[in-house]
């Protein structure tokens, strides 16, 4: 299989791309109801545009029980009209993969459902909730943890109950932080979302919100002056954003994310690891640089989680242990997400690094650094040994028989 060609680090405009040919006004572009009415939600949509396999439209015919399929026309401008392989299809485009069943996957992996104690607010770590706002999506990822409640076609129903969610925060007090999710936050109106914003805001004891959020990227014309300056009056308010490959990263999405960060709104990413879409070293580092260059940190690089249906978009751990490897040191540390996996079944965020620590007793530390080197560390009241010896010879002379470590 010939390499990837790797994306190119300029930011482009791919509008109006698709829709070149439909007389569509820059308002109506430029609008964010206008790409909701006209997102490609059918077989027939797909097909004006693009060469599908045989895989694609077997999964697209069979999407209407799992997970809705909908792709903003700002989106589906990035997909490329006949290749299969490429990273924007595989994200939204569905596939005869997703029936197939494997006895490691699960409806809900991160046991959000068994750490809910009022229906749409997940109480999971000690101090922080996830509040479930809204089941729907501007566009639906294939690999959605919360495909059993999202798009509306999946196997339950999302009925937040908001007063006793509000309830719930007001009393326990142990409660600093409040992310909004779903579904996307972001596709509440500029008034439903500040009225979620202005209850939690009153309650005391939450220090600060997070909106979890795909829209900047999905729909850009959402992020309008007027919703940044609604964001703007709740402060410490953070967003965290979903960017996978760097073609999402387009001059609207660029603008999007500015905006956002010229009204105080400090901006992370968490990409998740998908093969085929971002399980190259290059491809990644073209990521977070140019996250870098629209103002956002890259926070979280996840592991895939074991949702159904999910399996021809997983990697193997090693890859994003690789992936990190070749980031660190090699790249500005801002620029390195911390990888992680979602503990199947609730067990909470779990970091995976490559090994840095060698060796270790209680008078010293091995570690080596990114370019194979080794470096020993004294324990408090300890001094460090003086070497000779090259970092690679280093190493050997610690494992010989009977060295003492």
């Amino acid at each position: 299989m010939p390499p990837r060609t790797l994306p190119e680090k300029e930011f482009r405009s791919h509008a109006p791309g698709y829709w070149q040919d439909k007389n569509i006004t820059p308002d109506q572009w430029n609008s964010h109801t206008w790409q909701l009415k006209n997102r490609v939600t059918t077989l027939a949509g797909l097909e004006e545009h693009l060469t599908l396999s045989e895989e694609e439209r077997a999964g697209v015919l069979l999407s209407g029980n799992k997970l809705a399929m909908a792709i903003t026309p700002h989106y589906f401008n990035l997909i490329h009209p006949t290749d299969p392989d490429c990273p924007i299809r595989r994200q939204v485009i569905p596939r005869i993969e997703e029936t197939w069943e494997d006895p490691n996957e699960m409806s809900d992996p991160c046991g959000e459902d068994s750490h809910m104690p009022v229906p749409g607010l997940v109480h999971r770590y000690p101090d922080r909730v996830l509040f479930l706002v809204t089941d729907r999506c501007a566009s639906y990822c294939r690999y959605c943890t919360r495909s059993r409640v999202v798009s509306g076609v999946g196997e339950q129903e999302l009925h937040t109950e908001f007063e006793a969610a509000f309830r719930y925060l007001e009393e326990h007090t142990e409660v600093r932080d409040v992310l909004l999710s779903g579904g996307d936050a972001l596709l509440l109106s500029d008034n439903k979302l500040e009225g979620i914003l202005k209850r939690i805001r009153a309650i005391p004891h939450i220090e600060f919100l997070r909106i979890g959020s795909r829209v900047p990227i999905f729909l850009p014309q959402r992020i309008t002056p007027e919703l940044c300056q609604m964001l703007a009056k709740y402060h410490p308010l953070w967003m965290s954003v979903h960017v996978n490959h760097p073609r999402e990263l387009t001059t609207e999405v660029k603008e999007a994310l500015e905006r956002l960060s010229n009204h105080g709104v400090p901006l992370g990413n968490q990409s998740v690891l998908l093969r085929g879409v971002n399980d190259n070293p290059e491809v990644m580092k073209s990521l977070v640089h140019k996250l870098l260059m629209c103002r956002v940190r890259p926070y979280y690089l996840y592991q895939c989680d074991l949702i159904q249906g999910s399996s021809h978009l997983r990697t193997s751990v090693s890859k994003g242990v690789e992936i990190i490897e070749h980031l660190r040191g090699h790249t500005t540390g801002y620029g390195v997400p911390q990888f992680v996996i979602d503990a199947p079944g609730g067990g909470g965020k779990v970091p995976v690094n490559p090994e840095y620590v060698v060796m270790k007793d209680d008078q010293r530390t091995l570690v080596r650094n990114y370019e194979g080197e080794f470096f020993e560390y004294p324990e408090p009241g300890n001094q460090v040994a003086t070497w000779s010896s090259t970092p690679a010879n280093r190493l050997s002379m610690l494992w010989e028989p009977g060295a003492k470590w």
